[in-house]
């Protein structure tokens, strides 16, 4: 598939010199760990592995259209961040441009042994990131262009709102929250589905310089108590409900819950404003407190349509965001304004090769962290015209994502691998009877995405003319940090390429020494880039112990990664206890605690697996009180549990009975047997002498599948 006019080789100096470690090596020092073809989704080892080009037409219009102008930029972000990024802050609205020191914008330290972690870039400068994703554009003359296509989750609900509308609604908002007494720093919470409403009040929140934390709204009601809990908000915009395929999610009846168990454990919400959705649900249906609940349509509109500004400094708090860890109580994820604003828009024109007369889709949901940087705030901030899409890619059936790529004649497509796999399934005839043609780009988000899988949505999907941005980054990056720039190079299906502008990826050993060339091990990053997260929302000992303690002098994502003879990257996943289903990324702690909460489970243990749709499963190892019997029931009673504490998309897909689990003489449960049990790999099981009862290994297995 490769192309003679266009350089395929990813060799440059330092991302491929000479250099490699055993794939083993990892596993003799961290048993939790083990780099092998599984673990990669089936990726390509061999040397001759595959290439595809993009073709001459595409890189004609290419913001970066050839290895060597990459590699220029490239060297100019990593030697002079300073000049790079200011230059690229400078294209926007800054109401106080940021002071300097000795010509440097930012600060950083990164490295636990010389101090507190701290990182700031454009510190002093004053901005908002509202004015600059909407009356920027207005102001400029594009008011009329439009902002987003709003499809609903049935065939013929649609809205169109234009940048006007959009700023218009956007104000009315902010008045009615400032009404409220909402101020600068104040936090906000939102569980709402993707109505054009969801992005509006996250923009309004940031107008006036509140804080806002989406709750993304398949969370039960108890996961949202606790991040109502850490957050502290007098506030919170919902919807009374919102119909997924042909199922309604009473939304209002969660919250009602999740405000009722915050008020028990000490803080109260004054104030839930409630969207009426009443496609899914009647007004008169939704469960109502009066005194404290308002019907949005009833009060909102009522405010005028220009609201002021509130000017805030590059390095006051955006947004939080919640996301599992390796222990039961979730992260909230500190974004400040400047750097992130500057860093979210600039991957996002790169990445997608973006132009103005793009239709972007992003299918992610605002209540992670893929609907912040790239469904509102990236797209934005370029003025682009997106669609927001409220339902699940296989309703009414199989090709509806297409037939609204043709809709909209949409040419910029993001989507997650589970996604992908999924639409797969149902084979090529869906894709097929629709269109397509406008189709120039498509993306993969989440997870890293299984060659078989890539080739399919580039052949299919794609027609073979649509280059895939297989996106890696995280939550708590803010935005992509490697990633193919589709005119630059070949790509390789399942390899994320190479890194961003200002990233500086290292693959270290166990002991923390940055390899060169060919490689295999912990992905790290050398430096502070400007849309890193910059603490943990009250618990900056847990930010450092997390990011930048286990290996001293950089930032650790927890993920395993290679690095092949043309340096390029390929992600292994994690190497925590955390499990990435469908792009989610779920705690085993958090599954494990809510098992255990039923009275009749004694312990549990959960490990991840390989799922042909979702990319890792979740596999419950649960132990049962004694003398309680094994049952269907049972099993039902206990994934209801996960559903009900934690959401649908935490439920184990297998509950696996375990009369005794394989632990260390000190107590330790020795996960690396139980993944080798889910994954039905028994003949390696590997060294089990060390065990309390090697017996129970024997038990285990005799189970498996009953």
């Amino acid at each position: 598939m490769a192309s003679d006019n266009v350089e395929c080789n990813g060799s440059n100096g330092s991302n491929g010199s000479v250099g490699s470690m055993g794939l083993s090596t990892l596993a003799s020092v961290r048993p939790n760990f083990k780099l092998s073809a599984a673990d990669v989704g089936g990726f390509v080892s061999d040397p001759a592995e595959e290439l595809v080009a993009p073709s001459e037409a595409f890189r004609q219009r290419a913001l970066v259209a050839s290895r060597a102008q990459y590699d220029e930029m490239y060297k100019r972000s990593v030697e002079d961040p300073d000049g790079f990024w200011g230059d690229i802050a400078s294209t926007f609205f800054w109401k106080k441009k940021w002071p300097t020191t000795e010509g440097k914008l930012y600060s950083e330290n990164i490295d636990v042994r010389t101090g507190r972690v701290a990182v700031e870039w454009f510190k002093g400068g004053q901005t908002n990131i509202c004015y600059n994703a909407l009356d920027r554009h207005v102001e400029a003359g594009f008011g009329d262009k439009v902002a987003f296509f709003w499809e609903g989750n049935d065939t013929g609900v649609d809205a169109t709102l234009t940048y006007k509308e959009v700023l218009e609604r956007v104000c009315q908002l902010a008045n009615y929250l400032r009404s409220q007494g909402v101020k600068k720093g104040d936090a906000v919470a939102i569980y709402m589905p993707m109505l054009a409403e969801l992005p509006i009040a996250m923009l309004a929140c940031a107008r006036i310089g509140a804080v806002h934390s989406v709750v993304f709204a398949g969370f039960s009601a108890e996961s949202l108590s606790q991040r109502i809990l850490d957050c502290k908000p007098n506030i919170i915009l919902t919807s009374s409900a919102v119909k997924r395929a042909a199922k309604v999610i009473k939304l209002k009846d969660i919250v009602d819950d999740a405000l009722k168990t915050a008020a028990e454990n000490g803080h109260s919400v004054g104030l839930c404003l409630t969207y009426d959705n009443n496609s899914a649900l009647k007004r008169e249906d939704t469960a109502w407190q009066e005194g404290r609940d308002v019907w949005w349509q009833d009060v909102v509109p009522s405010h005028s349509k220009e609201c002021e500004v509130e000017w805030v400094d590059a390095e006051d708090t955006l947004f939080l965001l919640y996301t599992s860890g390796s222990t039961g109580k979730p992260k909230g994820v500190l974004h400040t304004t400047g750097g992130y604003m500057v860093y979210a828009a600039t991957t996002f024109k790169y990445a997608f090769n973006y132009h103005e007369d793009d239709v972007y889709w992003c299918t992610a949901d605002c209540g992670w962290i893929t609907g912040h940087s790239y469904l509102t705030y990236g797209p934005l901030l370029n003025g682009a015209s997106m669609v927001v899409f409220e339902g699940v890619p296989n309703y009414p059936d199989a090709g509806r994502c297409w037939e609204i790529v043709d809709k909209y004649n949409v040419t910029i497509f993001y989507t997650a691998p589970t996604a992908i796999r999924s639409l797969m399934r149902s084979g090529d005839e869906p894709v097929k009877r629709h269109s397509r043609k406008s189709l120039r780009v498509l993306g993969s988000v989440g997870e890293p995405i299984n060659p078989s899988a890539w080739k399919w949505y580039y052949e299919v999907v794609g027609d073979k003319r649509c280059p895939i941005v297989d996106t890696w980054w995280q939550t708590e990056t803010g935005g992509f940090m490697i990633t193919p720039l589709p005119g630059a190079w070949c790509l390789k299906p399942g390899s994320a390429t190479l890194p961003f502008f200002g990233i500086q990826p290292a693959v270290v050993d166990e002991n923390g020494h940055a390899q060169t060339g060919e490689c295999s091990g912990y992905l790290c990053i050398k430096a502070a880039w400007p849309g890193m997260m910059r603490t943990l929302q009250g618990d900056h000992d847990r930010y450092e112990t997390t990011y930048f303690a286990p290996f001293k002098g950089y930032y650790f994502s927890g993920d395993g990664c290679r690095r092949d003879k043309d340096g390029f990257y390929w992600l292994t996943g994690r190497v925590d206890d955390v499990i990435n289903v469908s792009g989610h990324r779920i705690g085993t702690a958090e599954v494990e605690s809510a098992l255990v909460s039923h009275p009749q489970c004694a312990e549990a243990a959960v490990v991840g697996f390989d799922h042909e749709v979702k990319g890792q499963g979740i596999f419950a190892f649960v132990t049962l009180l004694e003398f309680v019997e094994y049952s269907d029931e049972l099993r039902t009673a206990l994934v209801n549990a996960v559903r009900s504490q934690i959401g649908a998309f935490a439920a184990p897909d297998v509950i696996h009975w375990a009369p005794g689990l394989p632990k260390t003489r000190s107590g330790k449960i020795m996960r690396r047997i139980l993944r080798k049990i889910a994954s039905n790999q028994l003949d390696e099981l590997g060294d089990i002498s060390t065990l309390a009862d090697t017996s129970v290994v024997d038990q285990l297995i005799s189970l498996r599948g009953k």
